[in-house]
């Protein structure tokens, strides 16, 4: 598994979510219940993770989104 991106906010992660989906791309995300136990005050981000076959696909889905900024390091 490769993550793809972290963040705090909860509109994003459903939008990559339903981008990776609507695709094809499995994703699975980490973390949500951390963020639930802490109060969902957004100290700990979550994370998407995909498999390391759809990394490049799902990489460029999201830039071809405009969502490239939110990528972690490759």
């Amino acid at each position: 598994m490769r993550e793809l991106l972290r963040t705090n906010d909860p509109v994003l992660m459903n939008f990559i979510e339903s981008l990776l989906g609507e695709a094809g791309i499995e994703a699975v995300i980490l973390d949500g219940n951390m963020s639930v136990l802490e109060g969902s005050i957004g100290a700990i981000p979550r994370r998407i993770l995909v498999t390391d076959e759809n990394e490049t696909a799902a990489r460029q889905l999201l830039r071809d989104a405009d969502l490239g900024k939110w990528l972690v390091d490759e």
